[in-house]
């Protein structure tokens, strides 16, 4: 058994992986396998290093989606809000701290219909609150309050290519929207094409295995 001190100092430096399934499909589904091909290969390199949370936006616990009490509540003062007010951002709350407890973010993104899954897109509207997650400067530009974290995110597809002109809107959304959060830091991995080429596992396996997972836990 491991000393007190020696169990200290190993969460003082552990870094959380939040892992976010999007993909409506709880079997099959090649964002789901990659994206937890990655976090298995970073908990078994580093497994003193490192706590992973599950987020499965895509199953039963997906994210409620934003309604009017929910937008009044967010833009009430914290001290000004009634008792259901604060209930209807109760939700959102919990997300967002659980993202703001994360280091690293792994996304499992599949494509649906040239963009995010709508579960996702919820939950990304859960996330995104003036104030909290991000702010507005002076001249009224938003700016991340999320900074100093990293993101992976396997892309996957049914035939669209990532970064398509005019059909891959899922890349440029996620990268925006990270960015609003303040998270720069993002790697894309290709899995696109499920349909169309024979090698996409075997070529997104290998990015994710090349992967320096030091650097990505630094």
């Amino acid at each position: 058994r491991a000393p007190a001190r020696a169990l200290v100092a190993m969460s003082a430096t552990a870094r959380t992986i939040l892992h976010i399934s999007s993909s409506a499909r709880s079997t099959g589904s090649a964002s789901r396998a990659l994206s937890q091909a990655l976090v298995d290969r970073v908990k078994a390199h580093a497994p003193e290093r490192v706590v992973v949370r599950d987020r499965d936006v895509g199953g039963e616990r997906a994210p409620s989606h934003v309604t009017e009490a929910w937008i009044g509540a967010s833009f009430t003062p914290e001290e000004n809000r009634t008792a259901a007010q604060r209930e209807a951002l109760k939700e959102s709350d919990a997300l967002i701290d659980e993202l703001k407890g994360s280091d690293v973010l792994v996304i499992g993104a599949a494509m649906y219909n040239f963009s995010v899954t709508a579960t996702l897109k919820a939950y990304f509207d859960q996330v995104a609150r003036a104030g909290v997650t991000f702010k507005y400067n002076d001249q009224g530009v938003p700016e991340g309050l999320l900074t100093n974290k990293k993101a992976y995110v396997v892309v996957s597809s049914g035939g669209v290519p990532m970064n398509a002109p005019g059909m891959d809107f899922l890349t440029p959304h996620v990268k925006t929207f990270l960015g609003l959060l303040g998270i720069s830091d993002v790697t894309f991995i290709d899995a696109t094409g499920q349909m169309k080429r024979e090698d996409a596992n075997e070529s997104a396996t290998a990015v994710i295995n090349a992967i320096d997972i030091d650097a990505m836990l630094a």
